[in-house]
């Protein structure tokens, strides 16, 4: 036992010094494709953003996620599996100047993922009736697998070749262990049929829902497509579209459009309603927040 906690804390401080130096300059950078990873030397204010099937690690601190109703805290011990696209409030709980917070958040691949899915004959009966978001235990083959990753930095005439071999690794870890079912979730979404009416909602949420619509078009009744999608999100389908649209927004303001472009972008006819939902989801109103955003981007977003 003593070993392997050896090695868990061995390759943890390994990961904590290579996301420091990268993290020198600015606190969040992305040195990989799908790759994020992050520092804070002190807690943060609650921030917005669309997180996509993705594992997110906290490799020193800890992180609080709501989705929808629902709060996860992961941190050292426990990562958080998502497996769809989802509006989450976000906020760094554990951080200080001497322990800074340090945490990755990686996109899972999704070609990778069916690949493994097929090759191994893994059981394909996608989940309807399950939160689409989990924790799970943090063990020292995935961090060293991660570890490894960054280490592909020093050589990057090395990098189109060895990385495909450590995301699967990854992903076959995550797989074979208790969070494999949602991982096959994502593999299948496109035969999941909640999730199949949560893509389509995210391709069109500036349009008017019609919950009779989308009900047809996964072949349910209104009332339990109404359940088993709250099931899967934590949210009701008006509920996560509202946040597709705000999340948006954001990201229009991010990129320089003003106010009332990006209320009415999004879907809007009301700009005051936009101010009202804007500033309630995201605790700023729309103009405060574009401003901050311009003037320091990273303070406000820990993707």
């Amino acid at each position: 036992m003593k070993e392997i906690m050896d090695e868990f804390d061995y390759v943890r401080r390994k990961l904590i010094e290579r996301i420091l130096h990268l993290t020198e300059k600015q606190p969040v950078v992305r040195p990989l494709p799908g790759l994020t990873v992050g520092r804070r030397e002190s807690p943060t204010e609650p921030s917005t953003y669309i997180l996509p099937p993705s594992i997110c690690i906290a490799v020193q601190g800890a992180k609080r996620v709501l989705i929808g109703e629902e709060y996860y805290v992961y941190d050292v011990e426990n990562f958080l599996l998502n497996s769809f696209d989802v509006p989450v409030v976000a906020q760094v709980i554990e951080a200080s100047k001497e322990k800074p917070y340090i945490g990755m958040t990686w996109e899972i691949d999704m070609e990778i993922l069916m690949e493994i899915v097929v090759e191994q004959k893994l059981n394909t009966r996608p989940i309807t009736s399950s939160r689409g978001t989990s924790l799970g235990k943090v063990t020292h083959q995935l961090l060293d697998a991660f570890r490894r990753m960054l280490e592909l930095l020093d050589e990057p005439e090395h990098i189109s070749a060895l990385l495909p071999v450590i995301k699967k690794e990854i992903i076959y870890r995550l797989l074979v262990s208790e969070q494999g079912p949602r991982l096959i979730q994502i593999a299948l979404s496109g035969k999941n049929d909640v999730i199949t009416a949560l893509n389509y909602l995210k391709e069109h949420f500036s349009e008017s829902v019609n919950m009779k619509r989308l009900a047809e078009m996964v072949g349910m009744s209104v009332s339990t497509f109404y359940q088993n999608f709250k099931i899967l999100t934590g949210m009701t389908p008006l509920q996560y579209q509202k946040k597709l649209r705000l999340c948006e927004a954001r990201k229009l303001l991010m990129a320089g459009s003003d106010v009332t472009t990006a209320a009415y972008q999004v879907g809007y006819e009301s700009l005051s309603q936009f101010s009202r939902e804007y500033k309630r989801f995201f605790g700023v109103s729309p103009s405060q927040d574009a401003k901050k955003l311009k003037e320091e981007p990273y303070t406000r977003i820990l993707y």
